[in-house]
This record gives structure tokens, C-alpha cells and sequence, in this order.
């Protein structure tokens, strides 16, 4: 397994808003929420395969220009957001680099489709026997 595409701290911008959440009085004046953003389409880091894979894991989090928004607020402190926001996006990269594994395609044993077709026949045998309702 290969490691993952390392970004450099260039690729990344950070930006800081208030945030919901605790945080009392101080949350109405204190900047804490960390918003990150990674332009992956443009980013001389990642090759196409894992470019391709990390848009589509992104999902919502990628803007129409390709650029991932991570919001982290879970935090009163503008570090531990900052720290967070950033393990996120390491994840999301870890986790894009990984190839999936190709599927192999098998096919049903003999005894299998056997077993398949004798449990249809009882059900079906089952059913047969359930009668209208002959009621006098």
C-alpha cells in the first residue's frame, strides 16, 4: 500500500468565523470556528486517481470549482479547531489514496443453484396447498 499524497501547507487556506455551539458570552465575539478550504482539482499534490476519489468522497463538502470546505467547530479554541479541521481533510486524503480492491466475479455452485431451486419448489408446494376457504 502506497502512503498518502502529502499537501503542503500552501494548498491550504484558513479562514475563522464565529461559531455555534458552547462557548457562552464568548461565542458571539470570538472567532473559534476554523473554515478550510483545499482547491483539489487544481492541486499539483494528488494524481488523478486519488483527485477523482477524493471528489467523489468530498460529496456536499466540494464547491462547483472543486474546492473542499471543511467547517470544524466542535471546539472553544481556535487550535484545537484548526488541529481537527486538519486531521479531517488528512483522513479524507488517507482514505482517497486507498485503490479499492477489484471485484472478482464467481459464479453459484451447482450445489447451490440446486438448493435455490429445491427451496422454491417447497415454498411454491406450500402455497399450492393453501386452500379458498371452503366454507358451507
Amino acid at each position: 500500500m502506497s502512503e498518502p499524497p502529502r499537501i503542503p501547507e500552501s494548498e491550504l487556506v484558513e479562514s475563522f468565523v464565529r461559531a455555534s455551539g458552547p462557548g457562552g458570552q464568548n461565542v458571539n465575539k470570538v472567532a473559534t470556528a476554523v473554515e478550510l478550504r483545499f482547491d483539489v482539482r487544481h492541486s499539483p499534490s494528488l494524481n488523478d486517481r486519488v483527485r477523482h476519489r477524493l471528489e467523489k468522497l468530498a460529496g456536499a463538502r466540494l464547491t462547483r470549482e472543486g474546492v473542499l470546505v471543511i467547517r470544524a467547530d466542535r471546539f472553544r479554541t481556535q487550535e484545537m479547531n484548526r488541529a481537527d479541521a486538519r486531521d479531517r481533510l488528512a483522513e479524507l486524503v488517507a482514505k482517497a489514496a486507498v485503490e479499492p480492491k477489484r471485484r472478482v466475479k464467481t459464479r453459484p455452485t451447482k450445489a447451490s443453484k440446486e438448493r435455490r431451486l429445491e427451496s422454491k419448489a417447497r415454498r411454491s408446494t406450500t402455497k399450492r396447498h393453501r386452500g379458498k376457504g371452503g366454507y358451507e
